[in-house]
């Protein structure tokens, strides 16, 4: 049979793809994160990895849409980071066990930027995705302005045809 050599194989972790599934241990407790994957572009070096026993965990009611699955069901977690202080409250799903990733990976991003402040890679990651999105807006503000000049252009140059005919 033939197989595909090793830099062309793809492990997928979304839940949704077909295939080979590779459970990520990213957050798994008592494991420290060697890599992580900032907005599903490209790797990044590690994080400061956090310790279980600087954790405070509590899992209370959820709240908003979704009435009774949502409000009678302690699925939403908080976290805090005892040496920090820093506190992060997560209830995304209705998982508890994805919201508990979730608020790990959330509160592992804070403590990296609560320490490492403008040098930490989230920071950076911000800082660039706000610089993009500008970017995009004064493209946006371009292409407005020039539609707006060709239409005026284009309303002039009917008028006058329309006045000599």
């Amino acid at each position: 049979s033939f197989r595909f050599p090793a830099p062309l194989t793809r492990m997928c972790p979304v839940p949704w793809a077909h295939g080979y599934r590779e459970k990520p241990a990213l957050l798994s407790p008592g494991a420290g994160v060697p890599r992580v994957q900032v907005a599903g572009k490209k790797d990044h070096p590690a994080l400061l990895s956090l310790e279980e026993s600087d954790l405070e965990e509590q899992f209370v009611k959820g709240h908003g849409p979704g009435g009774q699955a949502t409000n009678k069901t302690s699925n939403c977690v908080v976290l805090k980071h005892v040496p920090s202080g820093l506190v992060v409250k997560c209830h995304q799903t209705r998982s508890l066990d994805q919201n508990r990733k979730l608020a790990r990976k959330i509160l592992q991003e804070k403590v990296d930027i609560f320490y490492n402040e403008e040098n930490s890679v989230a920071y950076r990651e911000r800082r660039e995705a706000e610089k993009k999105k500008q970017e995009r807006k004064k493209r946006a503000k371009q292409t407005l302005e020039k539609k707006r000049l060709l239409k005026e252009l284009w309303e002039s140059s009917k008028s006058s045809t329309a006045g000599t005919a």
